[in-house]
């Protein structure tokens, strides 16, 4: 890409790093992991940025400068998941993006309660931080800020079509647990999940009967609808047992602690897992998939990878060039013994 002549011999100190990016045809992102030499880029990519860099009078020490005089080289990442079971991934996933350029991140608990969240964005406009991460523990659609500084939404995306969110495209692992399940050779599934009313139960349970009804041999039993819990699991599994005695070779769960639940019983019952019954879960929550009995074969969410690609485009939009609309982040099957262990 052939640089602007209008840029040519600005000033450093006025050329800020979605000119270079543009300049060198990658993303602000790259340029800045390119400028600071660090992430994972091939070298002629490092290259190109920096003849970009070059030509256009910009330095890689006026990275910080690049983002205008008067901000802190601050983000925030405002959460409502006091617990840290999505938030923490997130947080750690963006701030390895953000290092790059060497960026700090503070982390905002609202507990989920609005007058907290709004004491938080009017302390952290205060401050001048140049952006904010939002994220929860769940996602469903959320009420969007009012904030005067770019703002991006991981994991629980903003009812706003303009606003930029980031998501796990949970469709696609429902469609690769039954993939996985039809592939060991399961064809009488049930599905086992939390409240019908929130995004990611439905969601789940609307890919795997439809998977199942792909293929011509439909889930045995309709989808089950409870809580999020261990014992909702363990109650879903006796209705299960007590209907469909002998017509059951796979539990598809909403998530982990659901999965954890039925395994439970299913043992308590005498029913072996996955000898007789497969049971696989959902959110690869280290300490219910590798902590059950046998441990879970699961869809890993990649929250990391979610919490990254939310800085890379905070990042763009900090330097000038926000997208909008929601992204997905494919998720990724864990196997364990819960389907294909000995019992």
């Amino acid at each position: 890409m052939v640089a602007n002549s209008s840029m040519e011999g600005r000033p450093a100190s006025h050329v800020r790093v979605a000119d270079v990016a543009a300049a060198a045809g990658v993303s602000a992102a790259t340029a800045s992991k390119a400028l600071n030499n660090t992430g994972q880029l091939k070298e002629s990519t490092r290259q190109r940025v920096r003849d970009a860099a070059a030509r256009l009078g910009f330095e890689p020490d006026s990275l910080g400068r690049s983002f205008s005089r008067g901000r802190t080289i601050t983000v925030a990442l405002l959460t409502g998941d006091s617990v840290g079971r999505f938030s923490m991934p997130i947080l750690l996933g963006a701030e390895n993006a953000l290092s790059a350029g060497k960026i700090m991140v503070l982390l905002c608990d609202s507990r989920d309660d609005p007058l907290r969240e709004e004491h938080y964005l009017r302390q952290l406009a205060a401050q001048h931080v140049d952006g904010v991460i939002v994220t929860g523990r769940q996602t469903d659609a959320r009420q969007p800020l009012d904030a005067p500084i770019p703002v991006v939404y991981a994991f629980a995306p903003s009812a706003r079509a303009g606003d930029t969110s980031v998501m796990v495209d949970d469709p696609a692992g429902a469609h690769a647990i039954h993939a996985h399940l039809h592939s060991i050779g399961r064809r009488k599934i049930a599905h086992v999940t939390g409240p019908q009313g929130q995004r990611s139960a439905k969601i789940r349970a609307d890919a795997i009967a439809e998977a199942a009804e792909s293929v011509g041999v439909p889930l045995v039993h309709e989808t089950l609808f409870g809580e999020w819990s261990e014992a909702w699991g363990r109650a879903a599994a006796d209705v299960l047992l007590t209907q469909r005695e002998g017509e059951l070779d796979a539990i598809t769960c909403g998530n982990d602690q659901i999965a954890r639940g039925v395994t439970e019983r299913l043992r308590e019952r005498n029913v072996r897992v996955p000898g007789e019954i497969a049971v696989t879960g959902f959110d690869n929550w280290d300490m219910m998939a590798e902590g059950s009995r046998p441990p879970l074969t699961t869809v890993d969410l990649q929250l990391g990878d979610i919490g990254r690609r939310a800085a890379e485009l905070l990042l763009e939009a900090i330097a000038g060039t926000p997208q909008s609309g929601v992204e997905l982040v494919a998720p990724r099957l864990v196997t364990r013994d819960s389907t294909v262990g000995s019992d």
